[in-house]
C-alpha cells in the first residue's frame, strides 16, 4: 500500500478558514445537523461525534473540517476527505453547509481548497457520493472536474457516485 503524506489541516482560500475540529464547535454542529430535518442531536452526542472526527483524523491522516468565513468568524459548514463509501486510498470529498451559507460559491471554494490538500497527499483518485436530488452539490463537483461513474442505491434512497482523477 502506497504510503501518503497526511492531508493538510488548516486551509485558507480569499473567503474562508478550515482548520480541525475543536469542541467548541459542537453547538454550531449540532445547529447544521438539525437543519437535515431528524431532530436535534444532543450535545454529548455532538461532542462525541467531533472526538470521532479527531480520532479518525490521528488515525488516517485526512480530516472533515469545519468551515468558517475569514472576515465574520462565524461557522457555516464543514468540507473535507472521509472513507465514506470508499477507502482511504481513494476517500470522498464530502461537504455540508448551513442553509443560509447556500448559494454563495463557499461549497465550491471550500472544496476546491480540499481537492488542493488531496493532490498533495500523493493520492491518484477521489470520490464523492450524492444523493440524486441533490442538484446543487452535483454541480459544485462537476465544477471541480467529478465525473459520474454510477448511480447506487441504500436505505436512504438512489445516489450517485462521481470520481475525479488526480494529477
Amino acid at each position: 500500500m502506497p504510503a501518503y503524506k497526511p492531508m493538510r489541516l488548516h486551509l485558507e482560500t480569499e473567503r474562508l478558514r478550515l482548520r480541525p475540529w475543536a469542541g467548541s464547535d459542537a453547538g454550531e454542529l449540532r445547529a447544521l445537523h438539525s437543519e437535515r430535518g431528524h431532530g436535534t442531536p444532543t450535545t454529548e452526542h455532538t461532542r462525541a461525534l467531533i472526538a470521532r472526527q479527531l480520532a479518525a483524523t490521528a488515525a488516517t491522516g485526512i480530516a472533515l473540517l469545519p468551515i468558517r468565513r475569514r472576515d465574520e468568524g462565524d461557522f457555516i459548514g464543514y468540507c473535507g476527505l472521509i472513507v465514506g463509501r470508499s477507502t482511504l486510498e481513494e476517500p470522498e470529498i464530502a461537504y455540508e453547509l448551513l442553509q443560509r451559507a447556500h448559494g454563495r460559491g463557499y461549497a465550491t471554494e471550500a472544496a476546491r481548497a480540499v481537492l488542493d490538500a488531496a493532490i498533495a497527499t500523493g493520492r491518484n483518485r477521489l470520490w464523492s457520493t450524492v444523493g440524486t436530488w441533490n442538484t446543487p452539490s452535483l454541480r459544485v463537483l462537476e465544477k471541480l472536474g467529478f465525473e459520474r461513474d454510477h448511480v447506487d442505491a441504500d436505505d436512504r434512497g438512489e445516489f450517485v457516485w462521481l470520481t475525479r482523477l488526480l494529477p
